[in-house]
């Protein structure tokens, strides 16, 4: 459990050479969280950064009942910094000590088989229980050389860790680096004070990460004094994207997902290829009507779950063979996304299956919704979600939260509705308007779930645009 750090990078190689499996936990996990996580690990090792022993020690409290053994403890430091693992038992040691006592005719300890497990990456845990995605080394090893292609990385790049290595090795970009002979600019902590120096000390030439790092550059509106290749995943307001683009930076849009080992599909902004830069290894990519399994209509209307096969996948979930099962039946990756399929092959994602909104025989995407509102200059996060209603079935209901210099109550409903107005049909504009924060879970994700609880908690809102709600 460590930041974006060089001993963490350093792990991603020495842990797989060892013949073991690394499973790089979530920083930003609670106590009890990471003790369930831990408790499906059953880990032999464990290496804790000086920053996250406290979580680490009440985390191993509340497993204390269940554990047999516990895991023989590595204290990363940084220039001796941080408190020591007094309070945890079994054995200890720092990681400087252990590295030092490392032998120069070590042998590597390969896989007996590709697809013997590298890593086990859990999943963000948006729509249920996180769960431990088990990643081979062949998989590893083939999106790792893709992904050279995927970002357009060429020779010798200069790499800014902003995506978190916790998420999916870092987008498998941990060993991408390595193949190319790139290098890894490290960072503990991400701003845009950081992001900005380091770009231009170090010449950095990739960084990655969610649609966050994209606001994070659009605010502080530093230029960058050469092209910059951004990366993004997740919703990205075209007005965002210009004024990021207008820093200097080329942004690059991804999807993909922990299961499919980070992100599958990334295509330059502007592009509207559908092969520019799709990943090599995945054999096939697909829109399928989930129950027939036919591809649905090329007219960028039907809609259909966005489906993979190939070689890059996870080989399943820890410990849970049913959901692995349900996951890959009829032998694709249901992604539980729903998509269409444009007539020139391009496929956009529409939204997550429980996440759609069915309003008087319309179907309305949240992401289009959303993408609008976060594109509004007041507004710094939003998540859409339905309101059940007795004469449209639904409505979208939008929850919103101002940037930081702007105050509730500097902006109306009503302000809100006519923005949207002014960019969506009438059934998709919000009728209910809530100010203030959004509920997330430990990566950063919108709970939708928590939201489309209090949506269904409030009065209803028919016939009007302009509910509003703090």
């Amino acid at each position: 459990m460590a930041p974006n750090i060089p001993a963490l990078y350093d792990l991603h190689f020495a842990v797989p050479m060892a013949g073991a499996v690394l499973s790089a936990l979530n920083t930003k996990l609670d106590a009890a969280s990471l003790a369930a996580i831990l408790e499906k690990l059953e880990a032999k090792f464990m290496f804790i950064d000086y920053e996250y022993v406290d979580v680490i020690v009440k985390a191993l409290e509340i497993m204390s009942q269940n554990m047999t053994k516990h895991p023989f403890f590595v204290l990363i430091q940084e220039h001796g910094q941080g408190p020591d693992l007094v309070s945890v038992g079994g054995n200890k040691i720092k990681y400087d000590d252990l590295i030092a006592m490392g032998e120069t005719d070590f042998e590597i300890v390969k896989p007996k088989d590709e697809g013997d497990p590298i890593s086990v990456n859990f999943t963000s845990g948006s729509t249920g229980e996180p769960k431990g995605v088990l990643y081979s080394h062949k998989a590893a090893y083939l999106k790792s050389l893709a992904s050279v292609r995927l970002y357009d990385m060429g020779v010798a790049p200069v790499f800014l860790w902003t995506v978190d290595m916790f998420r999916c090795n870092g987008w498998c970009c941990t060993w991408t680096m390595a193949a190319v002979g790139g290098t890894n600019i490290c960072l503990r902590n991400v701003s845009a004070k950081f992001i900005f120096d380091s770009i231009v000390l170090h010449n950095v030439t990739h960084l990655c990460g969610g649609a966050a790092i994209l606001n994070l550059i659009a605010d502080a509106s530093l230029t960058v004094p050469f092209k910059v290749q951004l990366i993004v995943a997740g919703v990205l307001p075209m007005s965002r994207v210009m004024k990021v683009e207008g820093l200097g930076y080329t942004v690059s849009h991804a999807y993909g997902m922990t299961e499919v080992l980070g992100p599958a599909i990334v295509k330059p902004w502007r592009s509207t290829n559908e092969h520019e830069r799709d990943n090599i290894v995945v054999e096939n990519v697909d829109v399928k009507e989930p129950e027939t399994m036919a591809s649905v209509r090329h007219d960028g209307k039907t809609i259909g779950e966005v489906m993979f096969k190939g070689n890059t996948l996870m080989l399943g979930y820890l410990k849970d063979p049913e959901a692995t099962e349900e996951a890959f039946k009829d032998g694709w990756y249901r992604t539980k996304d729903l998509g269409v399929i444009h007539p020139n092959g391009v496929i956009q994602l529409k939204d997550r299956a429980k996440d759609i909104i069915f309003t008087g025989g319309e179907i309305i995407s949240t992401l289009e919704v959303e993408a609008v509102l976060l594109s509004h200059p007041k507004v710094s996060e939003a998540a859409v979600v339905g309101k059940r209603d007795d004469y449209s079935k639904e409505t979208p209901c939008a929850f919103v939260k101002f940037k930081e210099e702007y105050y509730y109550g500097a902006m109306s409903c009503q302000e809100i509705v006519e923005f949207c107005e002014e960019q969506l049909p009438d059934f998709m504009v919000p009728r209910t308007v809530v100010f203030g924060e959004l509920p997330v879970n430990s990566t950063g994700k919108v709970q939708k779930f928590t939201l489309r609880v209090k949506a269904n908690g409030m009065h209803s809102n028919i016939g009007q645009k302009n509910g509003c709600h703090t």
